[in-house]
Parts: C-alpha cells; sequence; structure tokens
C-alpha cells in the first residue's frame, strides 16, 4: 500500500485488496471509492467539493 496523498481536502488512500478510496481528512469515513487506479480516484477528488455548515450572521441583519 501507498502512502495517504491529500487532494482538494480528501484523502487519496490505497485499502489492502488494492483498490483505491476517497476518505474524509479525519480519515474515519470512505466519501467515494473503490477506484481501480490512484488516477482516477484523484481526479474524482479534485472535483469534489466540502460541505461547510452556513456561516452565521451577526448584527441587526439576520435572516
Amino acid at each position: 500500500m501507498s502512502e495517504a496523498k491529500s487532494v482538494n481536502g480528501f484523502l487519496i488512500k490505497q485499502a489492502e485488496d488494492s483498490q483505491w478510496w476517497i476518505r474524509n481528512f479525519g480519515d474515519t469515513e470512505n466519501i467515494a471509492g473503490p477506484f481501480t487506479t490512484e488516477a482516477t480516484a484523484i481526479e474524482v477528488a479534485s472535483v469534489l467539493q466540502l460541505e461547510h455548515p452556513p456561516v452565521a450572521r451577526r448584527g441587526k441583519d439576520k435572516t
């Protein structure tokens, strides 16, 4: 197995069965996969977007 790579905030990691997975940055959950090549996993990870909670509004104009 090779070392995990970071792409666009995700980890590209090879599993014991030689398949490639896209995992969250905390390495606690699979996001996508399996992929047969590392290049394919990197290509997919490069277009994924991280979901962030909405920004809290401050002041009078909370909507």
